[in-house]
This record gives C-alpha cells, structure tokens and sequence, in this order.
C-alpha cells in the first residue's frame, strides 16, 4: 500500500503538484489505479484515479477510513543533538512507533541552538507516509526550556535526567491511558537548577533504566515505554 500526502485535500479534486508528478511519473500510476491518499488529520482516502496528470492527478474518492484515536496523547520535549542527523533519526523512528507531539526544547547545556522546522517536519511526512499513519506528528519551534516548563506546569510532564535523586523506572509512575510529557535533555544533560525548576513547576523526575543513554536514543526509549505501558 502506497500512501500519498495532500494537506489540502478532502475528498474532492486532485493532488498536489509534487505528489501528482511522484504518483505518474515516478510510480507510473495510469487512470483507473487504486491509490490512498491522507491529509494528516486522521483520514485516509481510498481512490480511483480518473485523470493521469503529473501536475494535476484527479481523483474519485471510493472510501475513507478515520484513524481510531489513542486514548493518550503523548508529547516529547527533546534538546536537539549537536549532530543534525541524530534529532532526525529520533523524530523518523517517534513518528513510525506513534508520537502526537515533539518541541525541541533549548536548554543550558545545549550545542545546538538553531533548527530547520521545515527539514523536521518533511521527516515527519516521510516517516508518517512509510509507516501508513493518517494522523501526523506536530513540530513545534525551538522553545526555551524554561519556558517550555512554565506553559506544561498543570500537565502530566516528566523529566529524564542522569543527576542524582530519587527517580522511579516511568513504568513506575506513568499511568495507562494518561496523557504524556516527557523531556529528554542534551548531551551534557539537564542543569541542576532546571532540574530543581521543573521539580518545582510539577515535573515528576524519571529514570529510563541504568544505561547511559544518547539524547535521541533516550527519546526512543520514552516513546516505546509510554506505548508499552498502554499496550
């Protein structure tokens, strides 16, 4: 199963330009093929192609399928990593297991402090296409730490820090079918003053297990314990 992207459509008329020429051209699609196209808002459209246009590919729309909501919405909140290609390859594997949002967070000990939302959020595309989700991750802008834990206070957030203190496994603490937040720090970890700020603010401090975890592989892990927990 092919699935096309068109934030613009639903139900009526034709694909975008890009997907219109990937769909005829590159894929070799001709009139009376069955694609499925999405919006990313949870709705994939089965459809007949009636017109093989490379700019313009028409389409009749046969059936749609809703997405079933989860019952829990998960959030991330991950320092961008010093080397691009790690942050994306988190955000690839979040989206294909089932993430609702990610916001890069900058914290003190970050390296980078400059992001492309536009390159993330063509990964987020990408990887929503490949692994067949109809509803698509958000991408928020690169947000102050501080900032971030003021506007999360009243909600179920969580901090994965390396400090020491008592933090409990998330399986632990997390509790099925609830709403999610969780922060995952750069390379150098979080401070211990926005460790102290957060615990503060409401944060509940976690642990991912023993290892010491590389910033994107600890996104990884948070995403996969939050599904397992509620599987």
């Amino acid at each position: 199963m092919e699935l096309f992207f068109d934030s613009a459509f639903a139900g009526t008329g034709n694909l975008n330009e890009l997907e219109s020429k990937h769909c005829i051209n590159v894929l070799r699609h001709k009139e009376g093929d069955i694609i499925y196209v999405t919006n990313g808002k949870g709705q994939i459209f089965e459809c007949s192609i009636t017109t093989a246009h490379p700019k313009r590919c028409q389409l009749k729309v046969i059936s749609i399928q809703q997405a079933k909501p989860r019952p829990y919405y998960l959030h991330v909140a991950i320092a961008p990593t010093k080397n691009n290609d790690r942050l994306e390859w988190f955000i690839e594997k979040a989206v294909e297991m089932g993430i609702d949002e990610i916001t890069p967070i900058l914290c003190h000990h970050s390296e980078r402090r400059n992001l492309r939302i536009d390159r993330l959020e063509k990964i987020v595309i990408s990887a929503s296409k490949q692994s067949l989700k109809s509803t698509f991750t958000k991408v928020n802008e690169l947000t102050k730490f501080n900032d971030f834990i003021k506007a999360n206070s009243n909600n179920n957030l969580f901090i994965a820090h390396c400090r020491e203190g008592e933090k409990p496994l998330i399986k632990h603490i997390y509790q099925q079918n609830t709403n999610a937040i969780i922060m995952i720090g750069p390379e150098g970890d979080f401070s211990e003053k926005e460790v102290l700020d957060a615990l503060n603010l409401n944060a509940k401090a976690i642990s991912l297990g023993d290892a010491r975890l590389r910033t994107e592989t600890a996104g990884v892990v948070a995403v996969h314990s939050i599904h397992f927990v509620n599987m």
